[in-house]
This record gives C-alpha cells, structure tokens and sequence, in this order.
C-alpha cells in the first residue's frame, strides 16, 4: 500500500515530512508500520503550493530513498500546503504518469487504496471522465480516474459532496463488474487554502489517516501513518471527511452517495 505525507500552516522545509522525521516518508518507504508491502519502489512524488495557484510538482519513478534530487529539492523548498507520496502499485504499470499526487489546475490529489477489480472495468470508469477533462487522464490508475470523476462532480464548489459521489461511482462499478475489497480510501486533496482528507472503506479494513499538531501548535501534519515515535497522534475515524487549516479541524461523516 502507498503512504503519504501532508501539511497544512506555517511554511516549513518540505524535508520536515520527507526525510527528517525517524519515520519520515522516505523511511516509510523502506519500511513501512502499518502497510502490507515491506518496501515502496514504483515512484514518489511532490505536490506544494507557492505564490500560483498551481502546485508545483516533482515526480519519478525511483524508489524515494534513491533519488538525490528529491532530498536536495525537499532541502531547499519551504511551503504552507504540500503534498507528499510514495507509491506501491496494486497492480499498474511503474511510470511518471501513474505517480501521485495528480494535479488539476489548482487541485492536488494522492490516494493510498483500491478500487477492487479496477482492472476489468477501467473503460467503464473512464467513459465518467467528461471529454473536457479526459486530456488531463495521463495515467492508467484507479485513483487518477478517482480524481478526475470528483473534479468532474464539483470538486471546486462541494469538495465533500463531489468526492461522496465519486467514490459511490466507482464502488458501484466495482460491485458490479469487479471484486472485494470495492473500494478502500485514505485520500488527501486541496486546492491551495485548505487540505481536505477522507478515510473510508466498503469492508472493515479502511486506510489509516492520523493528524498531529506541530510544536507550539505550527501547523497540522495529516499522514497515513505516523512520522514520529513517541509522539501523540490522533487516529481519524473511518468513514470520515476532515477540513483542515491551519488553525481548524473539522471532521464530517463521509457518506458516498450517487
């Protein structure tokens, strides 16, 4: 299963969350806690906010722990919303293109799950992309295509709402046409001013998502597994929605509806 990283508040170096912590993302990606791979090797990547409305991004396909250019690049950088992940493939191809986070615009997305059987109903799951947005489907996975059907949902208006019905589409398909688990989501997603996470799951068995507040309350760390030992961090229960600032929290029911 991927992991991932993000921050909301305060800018910080982004290697305060890469590569600093004793269980940052790129130790995670050797050796994971809570995750069934021992090692994440199919690519990584970088999603952070500056002075545009565009994230910038950083992707490739090495493992995290290999890659020079991203310790000196997460060395250099410093900003108040970023994004960051590794990735184990539930089956799709290692490429760039298949690298979270994905971006729309002013929109980042990263995804740790499945969708189950995805495989066997992709083109059915792509024909709910509008032709609009179908230009910006680079890759081959189940949570770019994710991604995309929430934009298309109304991701700008009603993050929420947009990712409940989203998320009911593609379950729906897989009931149909795939196989258990039907959908498994720890996802976080922002457009620039807040940071939204949802933990949800049709079975049991939801992706962990955990929230720390930083020293003297600097800024809100939202991860899929803790990156300190010994620290206090709270467990975001499944079948959540949160909005983060960086001064607030909210955390909603997360329903997926069509």
């Amino acid at each position: 299963m991927c992991r991932w990283a993000a921050y909301i508040g305060t800018p910080v170096y982004l290697e305060d969350l890469v590569s600093k912590p004793d269980h940052s993302l790129i130790a995670q990606s050797i050796s994971a806690n809570e995750c069934k791979t021992t090692t994440n090797a199919d690519g990584f990547g970088v999603a952070w906010y500056g002075d545009r409305q565009e994230p910038g991004l950083y992707r490739d396909t090495h493992p995290a722990w290999s890659d020079p250019n991203l310790r000196s690049l997460t060395h250099q950088v410093k900003s108040g919303l970023f994004l960051a992940h590794v990735r184990a493939s539930t089956g799709t191809a290692t490429s760039r293109n298949n690298c979270h986070p994905f971006t729309s615009n002013c929109w980042s997305f990263m995804h740790n799950g499945q969708v189950g059987g995805f495989e066997t109903f992709r083109r059915h799951a792509d024909m709910l992309i509008p032709d609009e947005l179908y230009p910006e489907r680079k890759g081959a996975t189940d949570s770019e295509a994710l991604f995309l059907i929430a934009v298309a949902e109304g991701l700008y208006d009603d993050p929420k709402g947009a990712m409940e019905r989203a998320v009911a589409k593609l379950e729906a398909l897989s009931r149909a046409h795939g196989h258990t688990p039907h959908m498994r989501l720890a996802a976080a997603f922002s457009c620039g001013q807040k940071l939204f996470a949802v933990r949800y799951a049709s079975d049991e068995r939801a992706p962990t998502v955990y929230t720390h507040i930083g020293p003297e309350g600097q800024g809100r760390m939202v991860v899929s597994e803790p990156l300190h030992t010994g620290t206090c961090w709270e467990e975001v229960p499944a079948g959540s929605f949160c909005t983060f600032t960086a001064d607030e929290a909210q955390i909603e029911s997360f329903v997926p509806v069509n």
